[in-house]
C-alpha cells in the first residue's frame, strides 16, 4: 500500500541526499591523483553498468531490489529511477568532458542539488521557491570557480562559472516537462552546467 506523501517523503529523502552527497567523492582519487581521468571514466562507467543492471531487473525482471526501495519515490516506480538518472549524467560528465568542466558540473548536482532541496517542500513537478533558486546559484558559483578561475584566468574564469551556476540553478529550480511527466533534475543539473560553461568559453574565445 503506497505511503501518504508526506511519510515517504520523511523516509526517501534524508537517503537521497546522502546518495547525492556521496557522489562528489567520484573524482576525488583523482583530484588526489591517486588515478588518472581515464581510470576514472572506467570506474564512473562501471558503476553505471551495475546501476542500470539493477533497474533492469527491476523494471524488466520484476526484482524490487534493496537499493530501490531506499532511495526512490513513489512516481518512479514504471521508469528509471531517481539514482539511476543521476548515475547517467555524472558518467556523461566524466565521458564528455575535461576535469576542469566535469568535476564543477558533477558537484551542482551532487552538492547543490541536496542543498536547495532542503530549502524547499516542492512536489517534483512544482517550481522551487526564490530562495533555493538562490541557493543552488550560489552554491554551484562557488563549487566551480575554484577549477574555471585557475584555468581560464580570473575574468574569464568567474564568467564561465556563472555560466554553468545559472542553467544548473534553472534545470534544479524549473523541471521541464515532457508530456506532463517532470524531468528529474538528477538528469538535467550536469548537462545543463556543462552547456552554459560550454557556450561561455565559446562566446569568449
Amino acid at each position: 500500500m503506497p505511503l501518504p506523501a508526506a511519510e515517504w517523503r520523511t523516509e526517501v529523502e534524508f537517503e537521497r541526499r546522502l546518495v547525492h552527497s556521496g557522489g562528489t567523492l567520484y573524482p576525488v582519487p583523482y583530484l588526489l591523483g591517486w588515478f588518472t581521468w581515464t581510470e576514472t571514466r572506467y570506474f564512473l562507467v562501471a558503476a553505471l553498468a551495475v546501476v542500470l543492471a539493477l533497474e533492469f531487473l527491476r523494471l524488466v525482471i520484476g526484482l524490487n531490489h534493496w537499493l530501490y526501495r531506499k532511495l526512490t519515490r513513489e512516481y518512479e516506480t514504471d521508469a528509471l529511477a531517481g539514482y539511476a538518472l543521476y548515475q547517467v549524467s555524472m558518467t556523461g560528465a566524466v565521458l564528455l568532458l575535461e576535469p576542469t568542466l566535469a568535476i564543477p558540473a558533477m558537484w551542482m548536482l551532487s552538492v547543490g542539488d541536496p542543498v536547495s532541496g532542503a530549502l524547499g517542500d516542492n512536489d517534483a513537478t512544482e517550481p522551487k521557491r526564490p530562495a533555493a533558486w538562490v541557493a543552488m546559484f550560489l552554491v554551484c558559483f562557488g563549487l566551480a570557480v575554484p577549477f574555471t578561475i585557475p584555468t581560464f584566468g580570473p575574468d574569464v574564469g568567474v564568467v564561465v562559472a556563472m555560466a554553468g551556476a545559472a542553467p544548473a540553478a534553472v534545470a534544479d529550480g524549473l523541471p521541464p516537462m515532457i508530456r506532463g511527466v517532470a524531468v528529474d533534475d538528477n538528469l538535467t543539473i550536469p548537462p545543463a552546467a556543462a552547456g552554459g560553461m560550454l557556450l561561455a568559453l565559446a562566446v569568449l574565445g
